[in-house]
């Protein structure tokens, strides 16, 4: 498995629209709400590299609300 960390900055105020909309995500598999530069902080867990991408553009970028995201990917084991 590959786990990514995904970093995200919401708008004020649609912290927790866009917090509860990745729980609606395939391959998000916890997030939490945290302080600090970033509102949110989710992981992702996939088989295949490739599959981060599609993730993040389609489906993580695209919830309204979100206004920037910062990736962490893990080293496969």
């Amino acid at each position: 498995m590959i786990k990514a960390y995904i970093l995200i900055v919401a708008n004020p105020g649609e912290t927790k629209a866009v917090f509860e909309s990745l729980a609606k995500v395939k391959g998000v598999t916890q997030s939490f709400q945290v302080m600090g530069p970033y509102d949110i902080v989710a992981e992702i867990e996939v088989e295949d590299l490739a599959d981060i991408p599609p993730i993040l553009s389609e489906h993580i970028r695209t919830i309204a609300g979100v206004e920037n995201t910062t990736s962490l990917v893990t080293f496969p084991e």
